[in-house]
């Protein structure tokens, strides 16, 4: 990974210039890089945000993406079928613990403004803005 020096009032301060490593994949080899990886090779990028790890298959936008490689069924062994379908199961679920996460730190916030507010939990107007949050998150799930 790449440091950059922020030069800023006479201070010198290190900035992440990517914030990406490259998982690089052919056969059964498995390579991460800092740059991009050569065109013989599969390539995830692997990103690191507040304290999250996303990889993201970047090669998908070439190949139609997995919901095409899912669907054209004659093209896929079954065992690779397989393990896309689990990958695909592993990212939903963990799109589904951020969401969790967000909805905790969503409650947390209501919490400390009905505190604020001197409200009990049962007052009406704290239960209902809980409710309404609870709904928008189910419907983020939902949808997801």
């Amino acid at each position: 990974m790449r440091v950059v020096l922020l030069m800023l009032g006479g201070l010198c301060l290190p900035t992440l210039a990517d914030d990406a490593i490259y998982k690089c994949i052919k056969d059964d080899k498995v390579v991460f890089s800092q740059t991009a990886c050569p065109t013989e090779f599969q390539q995830r990028k692997i990103q690191f945000d507040l304290g999250l790890t996303q990889e993201i298959d970047t090669d998908a936008k070439q190949r139609g993406g997995l919901l095409g490689q899912l669907m054209s069924g004659n093209s896929l062994s079954q065992d690779k079928m397989l393990q896309l379908i689990d990958r695909e199961l592993y990212r939903l679920g963990q799109e589904n613990l951020y969401l969790d996460i967000l909805k905790e730190g969503e409650r947390q916030n209501l919490d400390r403004k009905r505190y604020w507010r001197g409200e009990s939990e049962t007052d009406p107007r704290y239960v209902k803005e809980v409710a309404e949050m609870v709904k928008y998150f189910d419907n983020l799930k939902d949808h997801n």
